[in-house]
């Protein structure tokens, strides 16, 4: 495992955090280190803020497709965004309240929705927020294809008048009030698709200052921001490679510093690390149907294709093993996707480390061990390759300790490190390692599980989850929901969860998010983290202070 890992190391040009210090400075970003002329603009800048009064802080790699929310993922999970605000936000609770809408109501048929819009906010630049940039915004991502929050549902969007936004919609969708609580707001006048996603302006705590690519972000507090306003008049998000952030962080220059789990048991002088819990799940697809050829293209997986083989892998590796031995301990194991939710499904999880029953899954499944110790079938061998991100150590790890886990069960796993469009391109033949965990159920429950479902690259398809999913979008409430949905996941007979179910995933661990923090800094209690790559620290950033 260690020669392994060494070499994916070195693939990707790392050769030590120290190094990684020494030949860049601190800020120096993912494309490598700025010039002498451009650190010495930047030092200019920075003599104008006390360090008492400013921030510097790696949180997760650069949003390398920029800040646009109507045509990129960023801040599509609800629960974090610098620049821009939503009509509803979600509060530590994971329910959604009102943001720049004051009020909402339902139709008795479920298809109009009414939303009150505070009066007297501004955008970042000045001009007035109205109910024409709500229309405007809603409109563009659900006719756009780009946008990563689904509208199809939605029919019409109007303004009454400037403070009022009327949604009609196609059909019923339980979901949309969680959507609302995602999407963010742009001006209708000032947008531009071209330029918004380096240039955002928008309603949230905070502003654009400057935009170095590749290597930081520096903003400052929105002026006009209708809600608590930072105390600190500038504040650093540097762009770092996963593996140096610790070098950095001991540097002494770094009040906030995103960190691995392999790093967590370092001790950084004047720094503390804290673990934030999160619904933030890993695990990998598994391929439900043999190869064939599918529009042009070879897809499926003849080992995992079998159930015996996901039931086997599913009850008979031992999740806290795992964790325990990749990722430092850093998490909680589980076997379903969902968990700490009001729409998870308790039934869904089961216990594993059942060595000898998976053993003899598959051995009643004809899997039988060859003199390698390795199972093997009608003469074909029970291995199959994943991936892990080679951005992300964390998910190499996974891999790796999945693939340790699954030699007690005479299966063979090759984990290797590739980079992300790679493995999601490859994900419907080789397992990858998926991140996830979002505030609005259809978001996960129809991406994994719907047989038709964005991220379902298990190919996993059954007529009634299908039909499960249909009832949860039609109940008259989000409340009403929540029973529709746990049976999607399993609903007693059928699902692609529980040891009894289709299991076209294998869910591992649930991590916590890692951060050193300056002893100094005080970051107000946070809610549960969704996924995010170590950016939901920043959901009030605006509160932030110095003790």
């Amino acid at each position: 495992m260690a020669s392994e890992e060494t070499s994916t190391l070195t693939r990707r040009g790392f050769v030590g955090a120290g190094a990684a210090l020494g030949a860049c400075a601190v800020g120096a970003g993912i494309t490598g280190c700025s010039s002498a002329k451009s650190e010495k603009k930047d030092e200019k800048k920075e003599e104008k803020v006390s360090a008492k009064d400013s921030l510097k802080i790696f949180v997760g790699t650069e949003p390398k497709d920029g800040f646009d929310p109507l045509t990129t993922y960023w801040g599509t999970n609800g629960m974090y965004s610098l620049f821009q605000s939503r009509l509803l936000a979600f509060n530590k609770e994971g329910k959604p309240v009102p943001d720049l809408a004051e009020s909402y109501k339902m139709s008795d048929d479920g298809l109009t929705y009414t939303y009150k819009l505070k009066k007297g906010i501004k955008f970042s630049d000045g001009t007035p927020f109205t109910a024409d940039d709500v229309v405007f915004s809603y409109l563009t991502i659900r006719d756009n294809g780009a946008g990563h929050i689904d509208f199809k549902a939605l029919a019409d969007a109007k303004a009454l008048n400037e403070s009022t936004v009327e949604f009609k919609l196609k059909k019923r969708d339980s979901s949309f009030v969680a959507r609302t609580a995602k999407l963010c707001i742009v001006p209708k006048k000032s947008y531009d698709a071209q330029n918004y996603r380096i240039k955002p302006v928008g309603t949230g705590p905070f502003k654009l200052v400057q935009y170095d690519k590749g290597q930081q972000l520096i903003i400052a507090p929105n002026e006009y921001y209708y809600g608590t306003k930072s105390t600190f008049k500038r504040i650093t998000l540097v762009f770092l490679n996963g593996e140096a952030a610790l070098a950095h962080a001991q540097s002494g220059t770094m009040d906030v510093v995103m960190v691995q789990p392999e790093y967590t048991k370092e001790k950084v002088e004047g720094m503390h690390l804290v673990k934030f819990p999160t619904i933030d799940t890993r695990g990998f697809n598994l391929p439900t149907f043999a190869p064939k050829e599918v529009d042009g293209k070879e897809r499926g997986n003849a080992v995992t294709a079998d159930r015996a083989v996901r039931l086997a892998l599913n009850i008979g590796i031992s999740r806290s093993e795992l964790i325990q031995s990749s990722i430092n301990g850093i998490g909680t194991p589980h076997t379903a996707l969902l968990h700490k939710l009001p729409w998870a499904n308790p039934q869904s999880e089961f216990k594993d480390g059942r060595v000898e029953e998976a053993k003899k899954i598959l051995e009643d499944a004809g899997w039988k061990l060859n003199a390698q110790g390795v199972r093997e079938k009608d003469g074909k061998p029970c291995e199959f390759n994943i991936t892990g991100r080679s951005d992300d150590m964390q998910r190499y790890d996974i891999a790796v300790g999945l693939s340790e886990q699954a030699k007690k069960l005479g299966i063979r796993i090759n984990a290797k490190a590739v980079p992300w469009k790679q493995g999601r391109e490859q994900a419907r033949i080789i397992p990858t390692c998926w991140g996830t965990g979002d505030y609005d159920p259809s978001g996960d429950i129809i991406g994994y599980y719907g047989s038709k479902g964005a991220i379902n690259d298990s190919r996993y398809s059954n007529p009634t989850v299908d039909k499960h999913i249909e009832e949860a979008l039609d109940a008259p409430s989000h409340e009403k929901a929540l029973e529709a949905w746990k049976k999607v996941q399993w609903d007693g007979t059928t699902g692609p969860e529980s040891e009894k179910g289709d299991l076209p995933y294998i869910w591992l661990v649930t991590i916590d998010h890692t951060y050193y923090i300056k002893d100094d800094l005080d970051i107000p209690e946070q809610p549960l983290h969704p996924h995010g790559h170590g950016w939901p620290v920043i959901c009030n950033l605006n509160e932030w202070k110095r003790k």
